[in-house]
This record gives C-alpha cells, structure tokens and sequence, in this order.
C-alpha cells in the first residue's frame, strides 16, 4: 500500500474512483463553468445542464450517472435553477413509477427460481435453434410486458452463464479459473471450434431475449418505467394503455418475432448459430440431475412462486391496486409461502432497483430545471408550428433519436410534461394530447435498441460478466441489433403517424376508451 501520496492526490483518486482522468476533469469543468454561465444567463444555463446530464447518461458505461449527475444538479440546486421544494413535488407526482421499481423489481427477485427452471427446460426441449430463438424472445416478450425487464434478462444470463461454466470447467478438467477466464489458450484444441461456436449461440440467444424486453416493454402499462410516467400523466389505467398501443406494439411485435426467425434462418448479422451436439448433451445430463434432486419443498415452492406470478399477471390486467402495492404483493406471498423471513435475503431483494430509483430522482431535479427555466417552450412552440399532421412523426422520431443515445426514461419525462404544459395552455386539443402522448411513448421505446445506451436490458447485457466471456463488445452489440433497429423504428413509426389515430377513433366509439378531456387529464 503506498502511504507516501498527499492528501490531494488522494482526493482526486476518489473523486468518481475507476472513471477516466478525462471524464473526473469533464465533469470538474462542468461544475465550475455551470455558476458562471448561470450569473449571465439561467436558460443558457439549464440548456448546458441538460447536454452535461445526457453526457453522463451515454457514459454509463465508464461510470454510473447518479454521482456525476448528481453533483450537476446539487449545484444547480444551490444557484438558483430550481426550487428544491419544487424538486419535491416532482417527486411525489410520480411516486408510483418509483413504487413500481423498488417493488416490483424486488417481488420478481423472489420469483427467478420459477423462472430459471423454466428457461432451462425451454433450452433442454428445443433443439432447433430457429424454435429456440423465437422462443427466447417471445417469453422474453411476455414475461417484460409484466415483469421488470432486467430481472427477465438476468435471469436469462444467469441460465447461460451456468451453462457456459458447467462446460468450461469440464473442458479444461475442472480448472476452477476457467470459468471466469477469457482466455482461450487454457482451452484444449480440439475444443477450440466447439467454443467458438457455443459463444456465437449464446450471443444468438442472449441478444433475442434483450430485444424480447423491448417488444415486451411497449406493450403494457408496467413493461417499461416510462410508460408508467406517461401514463399517469395521461391518467390512462393498464387496460386504456394496452389498448391505446396496441395498433402499435402487436404489429412490432409481430414484426419483432418475425425478424429474429428470419435472422436465424438465414443466419444474418451474426445470427443462425446452433449449439454443438457435444454441450447440449452436457446441459441434458445436468438438468436430469438436477431434476432428481429436487426435494418436495423445492417443487413446491416452484408451484408457489409460478401461482404468483399467474397472480401479478391477473392483479395487473384487473387493476386490481396499484403497480406498486401488487408488487408488494408478490413479495409478502413468495416469502412467506416461501419461507424466506429473515431480512437479510429480503435486503437483497432491494439491491437492484435502489440505485435506478436514487437516479430516477436526479432525473425529475433536471426535469424541474428544464420546467422552471422553459428550456423546451422553444422547441415546442416550433414544433406546434408545423402543420398538425406533421407533429406525431417529429415527436416520435424526436424521442427515437435521443433515447438512442441517453435514457429513454429521461427523455420520455421530459416530453411529457412539455406536452401537458401545451395542452394546459390551450395550444393543443385533449385528443391531439392522446395522440402524443402516444407518439412520445412509441419513441422513447422502439428506436433506443440501436445502441447499449438507449436500452436499460442492452446496458446491463453489455455490462454483466458474461458479454467478456462470449465476446459480446459493444460495437459488436450495436451491429446485431441493427437489424432489430430498422424493423422497430419503420414499423413503429408507420404505425404510429398512420394506424393509430384510426385505431384510437375506433376504440372510442365502440366505447373501449373514453374521450380524454381536460378535467380528467388535469385531475380536475
């Protein structure tokens, strides 16, 4: 240990830990430029604080954003930008999105023993990898619809990872050290070409079920954190947003899952990859011995833990409390049922929506900014100034672009509350408000698979141990979704300028959805 450094190089070795020198004196410049472009001019200002957030937001990857972002906006706090008590208040408008990521994020962890059993079976039982393929990202698609979307993809990670061990170590003569390694040259040559192959699958697989998280995602009220900020702006419960996206998310699902059986098939952008005849016997073996030494508690509990999530489906569809309290729901029944009552597991449940949560919070500080300072009403106002038929193609693809690369989460406040300030103000009809509101919700979703960024499930994919392990580098990332990107955003963005207002007109004159007005959207 090197106990010569001053206390000065120590603080700068602190200060942000890992991150890049560049990055530490970035984020230095900008609290130090901040003040003195605020005493000149606050909207120049807040315009500099949204760009510097949404820098930290794209390199997430070398450094979380909840500590570089939220020093911007403390210090954005101190000199005036926003009222903190008003910070407040942004906060509890949206408690239910920040109810639904400590909950139900926490009541899934205590369901991944179900759901491991059950993609492990899937990968036992379907040997043709075009079925494998389509079967990932559709339960994928199913289960984020209803699901947090990164405990689905974690536990799709957990299933390969494993699998990649239990064969890496039998390879290598159960070398311990094999199954974290990258190196290849512990590997014995004759299974060098078998390696390879079993990598190219799993990057197959992995990468239809993160994209199965977003065809997933658009389709509910709970799929994705934003649709639930959009929708309790628009006052819209889970059936009135299933309903009002569907002419929407169904043909992108649709099109979604026809696009992973034709990649397959004809073995595109990296995909069409089978798992050798070698491994999968392996896996069988595994998972019969595994099978057989289930006890009954261990069975039960099985059943227990798939009865709640057959009831977090239900509970959702009926609307039967809040997103929040069913998830509360879930984990009371999975652990005591369970017999999970000690807190230490329980803790643990929390660990993974925590940090999104305390970042979520920074995110509605710059969204305070934005409103106090009007950073948008600019913007808008050119918006609105475009013949109408115009204004759910700019909005959508507006929200695309940017939450390709920043957090669709961010952006999707952000236009929202724009939105509703617009329809508060006159400029727009409660209908056209509807219309928007979908706009921006179709946006922030589709077009954000073209990079890690954009994607909460991509980040944690590229970020998670096994990307190194099966050679899965971000511009590696970005060229298998490419696909994926131009299928989502074309077949999104005609449905949504074209399909949508008729589909809407339809739903509500068969009285499927009520006429937004106003007074409901308002609360009045």
């Amino acid at each position: 240990m090197n106990t010569s450094i001053s206390y000065a190089k120590a603080g700068i070795l602190n200060f942000l830990g890992n991150a890049p020198a560049w990055y530490k004196n970035a984020i230095i410049a900008f609290l130090v430029i901040n003040p003195i472009v605020a005493h000149y001019s606050m909207f120049v200002a807040g315009w500099l604080l949204v760009l510097e957030f949404i820098f930290t937001l794209a390199m997430a990857l070398d450094c979380y954003p909840l500590e570089a972002g939220g020093l911007l906006v403390i210090e954005a706090c101190f000199i005036g930008m926003c009222d903190v008590h008003n910070v407040t208040h942004e906060i509890e408008a949206n408690l239910e999105v920040i109810m639904l990521l400590m909950f139900m994020v926490a009541g899934i962890h205590f369901v991944r023993d179900f759901l491991l059993f059950f993609f492990t079976k899937l990968l036992v039982k379907v040997r043709s990898n075009i079925k494998l393929a389509f079967m990932f990202c559709f339960m994928s698609a199913f289960l984020s619809a209803f699901a947090d979307a990164l405990t689905v993809l974690a536990i799709i990670i957990s299933t390969c990872v494993g699998l990649y061990q239990l064969y890496m170590l039998i390879i290598t003569s159960n070398n311990a050290l094999s199954i974290v390694s990258t190196n290849d040259d512990i590997v014995p040559e004759e299974h060098k070409q078998n390696l390879t192959e079993f990598r190219a699958f799993l990057r197959s697989l992995l990468m239809h079920a993160a994209v199965g998280t977003t065809l997933g995602g658009v389709c509910t009220l709970v799929g994705e954190p934003q649709n639930l900020i959009i929708g309790s702006v628009c006052k819209w419960t889970f059936m009135d947003y299933a309903f009002r996206m569907c002419s929407i998310s169904l043909p992108v699902l649709a099109c979604g899952l026809i696009t992973c059986v034709m990649l397959e098939k004809f073995k595109l952008f990296g995909y069409g990859h089978v798992m050798p005849q070698q491994i999968y016997d392996i896996m069988v073996q595994k998972d019969t011995d595994q099978t057989k030494e289930l006890t009954k508690r261990d069975k039960l509990n099985l059943i227990i833990q798939g009865l709640c999530v057959v009831w977090l489906i239900i509970a959702l569809g009926f609307h039967l409390a809040s997103v929040g309290l069913i998830g509360l729901s879930v984990i009371v029944l999975a652990t005591s049922l369970c017999g999970v009552t000690s807190e230490g597991p329980i803790g643990k449940a929390f660990t993974e929506s925590m940090p999104f949560c305390s970042l979520l919070c920074v995110f509605f500080t710059v969204v305070t900014v934005i409103a106090e300072q009007g950073l948008f009403t600019p913007i808008i106002d050119w918006v609105f100034s475009a013949p109408r038929e115009f204004h759910i193609p700019i909005f959508y693809l507006a929200n695309g672009i940017i939450s390709s690369v920043s957090d669709n989460v961010f952006v999707a406040t952000i236009y929202i509350e724009q939105v509703r300030n617009a329809l508060v103000d006159g400029i727009i009809t409660p209908e056209h408000f509807d219309e928007l509101a979908i706009a921006i919700n179709a946006g922030t979703n589709l077009p954000s698979v073209a990079t890690p960024n954009g994607q909460a499930a991509f980040l944690f994919l590229l970020t998670s141990p096994i990307a190194a392990l099966i050679k899965l580098p971000y511009f590696k990332m970005m060229y298998m979704a490419l696909p994926y990107t131009i299928v989502l955003t074309g077949v999104g963005l005609l449905t949504t300028w074209f399909l949508m207002p008729i589909a809407s007109e339809w739903f509500v004159s068969n009285g499927l959805l009520h006429m937004p007005t106003v007074e409901l959207i308002l609360g009045k």
